[in-house]
């Protein structure tokens, strides 16, 4: 049997580690919640659960019922997404399979918090950003803070503390973010993709309005119809004006998903379970 590593959470952020171990050859499957609240939606895996498919930089990702479901999607080489808020995909798989094959868990659902399980949970549990502790309650932490420490692999210790504060794209910080004007359903008038005017309606929420604060393009919005609460992020304005951004995966994310490899590579006991025959690398060696 082949290693599987489980996510929990497919936003934008754990969707470009996906697609990085994905490429690499890894088997994976992520867990998300019934309504995911993903902003980047173009770019998130978490998208599957409302369409029951989305295409990533040409990486499939299809919603499944149940495991069994999902395993065979991964072997016809696919990422499956299950709806599974609190996990129980990592204690079902090891169930029946912990004897021939182990199981990472890797949580990118970013709450910034201290999780509910502890790094017993898989073979090896790897946490992305703040909330978690190597040697606590996990076995390694990936640092998710810009800088010069982005992606590093943390054995002991904790991720950098959250600071709060958005990123910066060009000249545009905390602006950039469209937060929720009131408790509500939210009510989409523009597309993820579409170039705004200073003050274009974007959404609106109980009838109050959510405007775009610059030029720029809508990089990404919540599903339209979700229950969202003020001061909420809700959504994303991209000040370079360039549509294309919109559907491609971060460098931060793929630098993470760097970080996540390196531990999972890192790991002897786990080399050997890391790809088989059945792999469309293995095969294509095979061919030449």
């Amino acid at each position: 049997m082949v290693l599987t590593t489980i996510f929990r959470g497919g936003g934008d952020l754990a969707s470009g580690v996906a697609l990085r171990l994905h490429r690499a050859g890894l088997h994976l499957i992520i867990t998300e919640l019934a309504q995911p609240l993903s902003v980047r939606r173009l770019v998130s895996f978490s998208e599957a659960v409302y369409r029951g498919q989305i295409t990533i930089e040409g990486v499939m990702a299809r919603l499944a019922g149940d495991l069994a479901e999902a395993l065979a999607l991964v072997e016809g080489g696919e990422i499956p997404v299950l709806v599974d808020p609190v996990a129980e995909t990592i204690s079902t798989f090891r169930t029946l399979h912990s004897a021939s094959s182990p199981v990472v868990m890797v949580d990118a659902r970013m709450t910034k918090e201290a999780p509910e399980v502890d790094k017993t949970a898989a073979d090896l549990v790897i946490g992305l950003g703040p909330g978690f502790v190597a040697g606590e309650n996990c076995h390694a932490v990936v640092e998710t803070n810009r800088g010069h420490r982005l992606g590093r692999v943390i054995w002991q210790g904790a991720a950098e503390e959250d600071t709060g504060v958005p990123e910066r794209v060009v000249d545009q910080g905390s602006e950039r973010v469209l937060r929720a004007p009131a408790d509500g359903f939210l009510l989409a008038h523009a597309r993820i993709g579409d170039h705004l005017e200073r003050d274009q309606l974007v959404a609106e929420v109980a009838g109050h309005y959510l405007r775009a604060p610059f030029r720029g393009v809508l990089r990404g919005l919540l599903h339209p119809g979700i229950q969202v609460w003020q001061g909420m992020k809700v959504g994303d304005v991209d000040p370079r004006d360039n549509p294309y951004y919109a559907s491609l995966v971060s460098d931060k994310s793929l630098a993470v998903g760097g970080g996540v490899l390196e531990a999972i590579l890192s790991r002897p006991e786990l080399r050997p379970y890391l790809w088989t025959d059945s792999t469309p690398s293995s095969r294509l060696e095979n061919e030449v």
